[in-house]
Order: structure tokens, then C-alpha cells, then sequence
């Protein structure tokens, strides 16, 4: 129990401090109710996403798909009608496919949803959302998307696993896949989110990504590069990831 002296003790110096910084206790409130609207605003959103991102001082390609998907559209045109995202917060990414409505779009989710909102949850419950270790061949037939995207996702996977994974994700693509990847230097995992990825993320350079390709016998649509490139120009748009083309591999 505190005792009666230390109790008045702390009363009084809090109604002084209110007499004397009224001004300073307003800001406080209304600056905190501010960010909390801020990031409440649009929940779930890409937007909220992005600005959490910012927040946080990690970067995540997740946070390009608003300017992304039209530049996407542009470059693939109807091969967008059947789209696999696969990376951390698919959830956001499907929305967004859906919400546009020229596009069917699924999911897989590589780590757990912690706390999923309640779009999230009922994406899931509808299996458009799936929940897939992608170090695991994927639950699908060969070209069952006509685009697969994938963002986030391989810079959290070890080289052995590297391998099979993409490889896997052109298996399920008729048309191509989209690769999304952290430039080096780039700070993305925070300690305590480690045992849920599993290992700190590693970026490569885009070096390293175009042999990693060729040894593992991955072609660049080149067609596809360059349609982007284009668009991308035109909207002087300049991505904070890594964006790579490929053919499936069954091209």
C-alpha cells in the first residue's frame, strides 16, 4: 500500500503540472488519438501495411503492390485474370486483385497469421487464403495460375530451399512468375519476429539473382521486362524492390 504522504504527494504534483501545462496535456491526447486513427485508418489495407512499414524502418515489397498492379495489368493484360500472390500479408495483395474485379486471385500465407483481421479470416475460411510452407511442394496441379507473384517470401529462404521453391512457383504459373526481393543493405526482420521466419532475411544482388537463374535453368521473359520497364517509365515509377520476370518452366 502507498502510503498517505507519497499518495498526496503525487496528486499535487500532477495538479500543478496541470495548472501549469494545460496546452501540453491537450497535445498529448489529441497527438495520440491521431496516430492511433492514422494507423487504424483503412485496417487491413495496403496502405496501413506500407505505413507500418515506414513506421517500423523495415521495408517490404509488400508496400509496392498499390502502384504495382496497375503497372502489372499493364504489362501481362489478360494473363492477370488468374493470379497466386505468395509472400507475407497475401492477404492485403489478394484484396486489392479483388477489389479491382478484373482479376481472380489467391493466396498462400508462408508463416502463420498471428493476427489476422477479420477480411483476412474469412479469406482463409473461403480457401482463396492458404496457409503452405513454400519450402514444401505447393498444393496445386502444374499451371494452375495463369501469374504467380511472389514478394518478401525468398528472402527468407536458405539456398537449399531456394532451389525447389522457385522452381515450384514456376510450375504452377502457365504465363510467368513475378519475383519481388529486397536490395542488399536492407533491413527487413526485426529479433523477435526470427522464430517465426525462421532465419534473418538475406538480399542478394541482382548479380547473384540472374546466375541463380541460370543454374537453375530459369529463363527471363524478356517480353515481359520490357513491357514493364516501359510502363514503369512512363509512371516514373522507381521500386524499393528487386522485380524479376520469368517464363514457367514449362515454356
Amino acid at each position: 500500500m502507498i502510503p498517505p504522504e507519497s499518495s498526496s504527494l503525487g496528486l499535487s504534483s500532477v495538479r500543478s503540472l496541470s495548472r501549469r501545462s494545460p496546452l501540453l496535456l491537450v497535445a498529448v491526447v489529441v497527438g495520440t488519438l491521431l496516430v492511433i486513427g492514422y494507423l487504424y485508418h483503412n485496417s487491413g489495407s495496403s496502405s496501413d501495411i506500407a505505413a507500418l512499414s515506414r513506421y517500423d524502418g523495415q521495408v517490404s515489397c509488400t508496400q509496392e503492390f498499390p502502384a504495382l498492379i496497375p503497372l502489372l495489368k499493364k504489362t501481362y493484360g489478360d494473363t492477370m485474370r488468374n493470379v497466386l500472390h505468395v509472400g507475407p500479408e497475401s492477404c492485403s495483395v489478394v484484396s486489392q486483385l479483388l477489389e479491382d474485379g478484373d482479376s481472380e486471385a489467391w493466396g498462400i500465407e508462408p508463416y502463420e497469421l498471428d493476427e489476422a483481421d477479420s477480411k483476412c479470416k474469412s479469406l482463409v475460411k473461403k480457401g482463396i487464403i492458404r496457409v503452405a510452407d513454400i519450402k514444401f511442394p505447393l498444393p496445386y496441379r502444374p499451371k494452375s495460375f495463369s501469374l504467380v507473384i511472389v514478394s518478401d517470401a525468398v528472402d527468407y529462404l536458405s539456398p537449399k530451399y531456394l532451389n525447389k521453391s522457385v522452381v515450384e512457383l514456376t510450375r504452377v504459373s502457365s504465363d510467368g512468375l513475378v519475383v519481388l526481393s529486397g536490395y542488399p543493405g536492407q533491413r527487413k526482420v526485426k529479433v523477435a519476429e526470427l522464430p517465426k521466419f525462421g532465419r534473418p532475411a538475406k538480399f542478394r544482388t541482382s548479380s547473384w539473382w540472374l546466375r541463380f537463374f541460370i543454374q537453375t535453368n530459369l529463363e527471363e521473359n524478356e517480353p515481359a521486362t520490357k513491357k514493364f520497364e516501359q510502363a514503369a517509365a512512363k509512371k516514373s515509377y522507381r521500386p524499393s524492390c528487386q522485380i524479376f520476370h520469368l517464363k514457367s518452366s514449362l515454356h
